[in-house]
Formats: C-alpha cells, sequence, structure tokens
C-alpha cells in the first residue's frame, strides 16, 4: 500500500555518517583497484618493451655428446696444392665491378640484408653465369660446418669418411637442404696421410671400388664424390676407371678436384663415356679475407667466360662462410645464379 507523504517523511533514515563511512570505503577500493591495474600495466609494458629491445639470442651450443674437436686445424691437413695448367687462373687482378661494390658493402658494414637460409634458389634476369661453391672437408668438425649449413643459397659440401663426425656431418646437410657429396680420401704425391678409407695405387679394381662402397654406405645418401687430395692416384688411369665405374654403378657423379695438372680423370671419364665436372678455383690456398675475395672475383670471371665456375673452399677456413653468405645478394642482383655440382651435371646430360 502506498504511503502518503507525511509518513514517508516519518520513517527512520540511515545515519549520514554511516552512509558517508561506506562511501569512503567503497572509492578506497576503486581507487586501490585501478592503481594496481596501473602497475601491472606498466610492468607488461616494459617486460614487453625490455624483451623486444634485447638482442637475438646466440645459437644453441652443441651437445657435448657430438665428439667434435675444438681446433681450427682440420684433423686430416690438406695436401699441399701445387699450380697446375687446371688450377687458380689469375685473369688480372682487376676486381669485376659488380664485386667491388659488394666489398665496399661489406667493408663498410652495410651489406643487404642476407636472404633465409629456406629461400630457393634465385634465377637473375640477365644471367652472367653459374657459380658452383664446393666446401670440402666436412666431418672434422660440426662447430665448423654450421655456418655453411646457414648458407642462403645451394651448396656442395663434401664430407670426409671414417671420422667421428662423419656421417652426423652428412645427415646435417641433407637436413639443411645442401648437397652431400663424399670427399673420398686418395693417395697423394708427398708423404701427408689423405685419412682413413683412403684409395692407393697399387689397388686392384675390386678394391678400389668396395673402399668406394664403404665409404659411401657410411655417409649417404649422397650426389657425388670428390676427391680430397689424391695427387698421385688420380694421375694413374686405371685407378680413375675403377673410381668412376664404381661411381656409375651407384648412379652418382665425380667432381675432380684437379690437385695436379695431371690428372687422368677427365681420360678415363672420356674412355667410359661419362661426364665429369672439374674444379676451376681453389678459395682459401691462402686463407685471409682480401685473397678469398679475390679468388672469388677470378671465379666470376670465369662463370663470364666459360658460364660455370666451380670454386672449392674448406669447412675450417675462417672467413669462408662469413664472406660467401654476406656476398650472396650481390651475386644474385648482379646476374649470378648459384648451383650445385650434381645439378649442372644434370642440367649437361
Amino acid at each position: 500500500m502506498a504511503l502518503s507523504r507525511v509518513e514517508k517523511a516519518r520513517r527512520p533514515r540511515k545515519p549520514r555518517k554511516k552512509l558517508a563511512f561506506e562511501d569512503a570505503v567503497r572509492a578506497a577500493l576503486v581507487a586501490a583497484a585501478v592503481i594496481c591495474a596501473a602497475v601491472l600495466g606498466a610492468g607488461g609494458f616494459f617486460a614487453v618493451r625490455s624483451v623486444l629491445a634485447s638482442p637475438s639470442l646466440p645459437p644453441p651450443a652443441l651437445d657435448a655428446g657430438d665428439g667434435e674437436t675444438d681446433g681450427a686445424a682440420p684433423a686430416v691437413p690438406p695436401e699441399a696444392y701445387p699450380g697446375d695448367a687446371g688450377g687458380n687462373t689469375d685473369g688480372g687482378t682487376g676486381i669485376l665491378p659488380e664485386l667491388e661494390e659488394a666489398i665496399r658493402q661489406l667493408d663498410s658494414g652495410t651489406t643487404p640484408p642476407v636472404p633465409p637460409p629456406a629461400a630457393p634458389p634465385v634465377m637473375p634476369a640477365e644471367r652472367k653465369g653459374v657459380l658452383v661453391f664446393v666446401i670440402d672437408d666436412a666431418g672434422n668438425n660440426l662447430r665448423e660446418l654450421e655456418p655453411f649449413l646457414a648458407f642462403p643459397g645451394p651448396l656442395t659440401i663434401a664430407v670426409l669418411p671414417a671420422l667421428p663426425n662423419s656421417a652426423e656431418a652428412a645427415r646435417r646437410i641433407r637436413a639443411a637442404g645442401k648437397e652431400a657429396f663424399l670427399h673420398q680420401p686418395m693417395e697423394p704425391l708427398g708423404a701427408q696421410d689423405p685419412g682413413p678409407g683412403a684409395i692407393k695405387t697399387g689397388m686392384t679394381p675390386a678394391e678400389v671400388k668396395a673402399v668406394l662402397d664403404k665409404n659411401l654406405d657410411e655417409i649417404g645418401p649422397v650426389t657425388g664424390v670428390n676427391n680430397h687430395e689424391g695427387s698421385r692416384a688420380t694421375m694413374d688411369r686405371e685407378i680413375m676407371k675403377a673410381l668412376l665405374e664404381g661411381i656409375h654403378a651407384r648412379r652418382l657423379v665425380f667432381l675432380d678436384s684437379r690437385t695436379i695438372a695431371d690428372t687422368a680423370g677427365p681420360a678415363a671419364a672420356k674412355e667410359l663415356g661419362l661426364d665429369i665436372a672439374q674444379r676451376d678455383i681453389f678459395l682459401d690456398n691462402e686463407q685471409d679475407r682480401d685473397s678469398i675475395i679475390k679468388m672469388i672475383n677470378e671465379g666470376m670471371k670465369k662463370a663470364q667466360s666459360s658460364g660455370v665456375a666451380i670454386m672449392i673452399g674448406h669447412t675450417w677456413s675462417p672467413h669462408l662462410a662469413e664472406i660467401l653468405t654476406r656476398l650472396y645478394p650481390s651475386f644474385v642482383k648482379e646476374g649470378y645464379y648459384l648451383a650445385t655440382v650434381g645439378a649442372i651435371l644434370d642440367a649437361g646430360k
């Protein structure tokens, strides 16, 4: 029933002090909530900002169980490559304009951004030539191999057999999308030990093929084979015929590293009716940065004149991976196409 205005006026009222107290408590609680939210928000902002501003973390270290050696020198020292008619050609010391600009950017630290490792090979609009980079002596040291696996373009990486890291190196090369080769040790002219799993003069054709098969079974599957050292063995036509027959039986390709001018590889291949590739340039006989860049320059000249240049370097070369990675955008921009040994031999069939 509705109350009259007088009756409403007579009803007892809540004391004003109690209302004021309750309002004050409510306001204090609201203010505290606002302050907490502001503090948390500011903390989150600074936390996010610190993460975004922090430098990239280095890649995780390899497990100690990898069995790699930490020394920079290779476990199997490289043969002292003699000068030969098919060796490093010096077409003059002039640096190509496209490489000169890349070197200037390299020196100034303004090189173009390097594409991600998963980037596919790029075919330039105007092709000046094909560059094939072969990296030898994988299997000695996994740490030294890693920068080459991160290279954004195609690489052929050759693995020495029967070393503690041989099989794992080959597995990582394939996983990184690079072309894996067997780096077949062969007898040199000097007293150097080419390492385990070597092919030597005096072996029968059956023995040559047995050694080859054992090494391939250890690190395969691979696309092809090139020789490690081998100045004496590669001059032996019968040894080279047996080697090429074994390689052909496995449907693989062969790159003659040409550690000596008198290699019998080309003659043996012609006799068997096989196509092989041959090295044009050694990149790191001298391992300082300027010498490596000079040899890359010679390779680019070779590619311009002959269409293709095959250049060999080594995993233990201290500056090679960084130089190739930083120059890669310039190679592509200036009209050079990067390929693997297997790709150029397949294209020639």
